[in-house]
């Protein structure tokens, strides 16, 4: 253990949340883990008492609404979630001094741009999901220790995501017809979760400055050679992705056609980016392919 600092971690049984967890250990971090049950972020109250109880040196917002399409028509209560959860956790950290690293999303731009997006470019949701997590983004960079860092395209263990469904139908359809549209960077859950803790460490330390951080892999690919790369990596046919549009697959929610984000930021609080994707994903997929084997959901 580093010293006698805690860490709280809400959301802490989501996807990103167990990695977090498991990096803090890793790290000799002491923590106190809160899931969807045992912290409501849209009680004021329940926040207040919960930094009151264990005296974070600093909390991880890992906790959100993130069904972006029911978001379209129950954007009240994802607001609840995502724009007031965070500002009850601003509040709470504000008075008490503890940093609080909130993780938000590619959502809060418009996705029409033609190069990575800066932390500080200026934001345009499209959708009620970006909306919300903008309204809670504003809520963090509000206090003096509050972090944004923005995510996109997560996947890991733990929890439904692409990366996960992709490997399963890879087994049960001949061919696939994938999203050749949008542009982005497939991020893996313990590459982001590394870098929240590493940016938590900085920020105690006083060498990482407040605001924006992007935390997406290197480089950019669309769904299709995301998929395409999956099929590579499990040693079958890459030639069974066959490329399609979003048209092909109308949602509720617009899409980002472009999601791609810059990282010039770490350099100030001395943290490398995260690696490019492609070594990522070579990474995580047996990780991934041994969790499905071992009959997880």
């Amino acid at each position: 253990m580093t010293d006698n600092r805690t860490w709280l971690v809400t959301g802490a049984g989501g996807m990103l949340g167990q990695d977090v967890l498991a990096r803090l250990a890793q790290a000799g971090e002491r923590y106190a883990a809160l899931d969807r049950a045992a912290l409501d972020l849209t009680d004021a109250d329940a926040v207040s008492a919960a930094l009151d109880e264990h005296r974070p040196a600093v909390v991880v917002n890992c906790a959100a609404w993130t069904a972006v399409d029911d978001a379209e028509t129950r954007e009240d209560e994802a607001l609840a979630i995502n724009g007031d959860g965070p500002r009850h956790l601003a509040e709470a950290c504000a008075r008490t001094g503890a940093v609080l690293l909130h993780v938000s999303t590619d959502y809060v731009f418009a996705g029409d741009a033609q190069e990575p997006y800066a932390e500080d470019a200026p934001t345009a949701p499209r959708s009620a999901y970006g909306r919300t997590k903008l309204v809670g983004e504003k809520a963090v960079l509000g206090i003096e220790r509050g972090y944004v860092v923005r995510t996109a395209w997560l996947y890991g263990t733990g929890g439904p995501n692409f990366v996960r469904t992709m490997i399963k139908l890879e087994g049960v359809k001949d061919t696939l017809d994938v999203v050749d549209d949008q542009r982005g960077q497939p991020t893996w859950t313990v590459d982001l979760a590394d870098r929240l803790v590493r940016l938590g460490q900085a920020a105690l330390a006083g060498t990482a400055p407040a605001g924006v951080y992007h935390g997406t892999s290197g480089g950019e690919t669309t769904w299709f050679g995301l998929t395409r790369e999956i099929f590579r990596l499990l040693g079958t046919d890459p030639e069974r992705v066959r490329p399609t549009t979003s048209a092909a697959f109308a949602r509720p929610a617009p899409r980002p056609a472009y999601s791609v984000l810059g990282h010039n930021r770490w350099q100030q609080a001395g943290i490398e980016p995260i690696r490019d994707w492609s070594e990522s994903l070579s990474c995580a997929m047996p990780v991934l392919v041994a969790e499905l084997q071992e009959g997880n959901p």
